[in-house]
């Protein structure tokens, strides 16, 4: 889309979400969008870029708080080099704890797969003696 300007409705039917979760963003002040003459949100290039963000990092589990971080900071004198090596470091943290979260579930996998077994073992023996009855 090559718009100068996008409403509430264009940018919900492009990202498949709904006008409030756009109007959320903003009382966050995660986007920025100015007014129409009659008061209607009016959405600019970045702000639609900024969106597209947002709904990048709550995908790749980010909290609004970080993702506040991460995107404010092009709002902010940073340097390039520094915008990267944040959003590394939020990168890192994320890995981090995604592959904890796989060890557990691969701890719980296990453990659920043992008490399948049991409870499979258990079921085989109380059928053989209820047909010898």
């Amino acid at each position: 889309m090559k718009n100068e300007s996008y409403s509430i409705s264009d940018l919900a039917a492009e990202f498949d979400i709904t006008s409030r979760s756009i109007r959320f963003y903003e009382e966050k002040g995660l986007i920025h969008p100015g007014r129409t003459q009659g008061n209607q949100r009016i959405y600019s290039p970045k702000d639609r870029i900024r969106l597209k963000l947002i709904l990048r990092g709550k995908r790749f589990g980010y909290t609004l708080d970080e993702i506040s971080k991460m995107i404010g900071l092009a709002d902010v004198d940073v340097n390039e080099i520094d915008q990267i090596r944040s959003a590394l470091s939020y990168g890192d943290k994320k890995l981090k704890e995604i592959g904890q979260r796989r060890k557990e579930l691969k701890a719980l996998e296990t453990e659920m797969r043992t008490v399948r077994e049991k409870l499979i073992r258990r079921l085989e023996t109380l059928e053989r003696k209820e047909s010898d009855v």
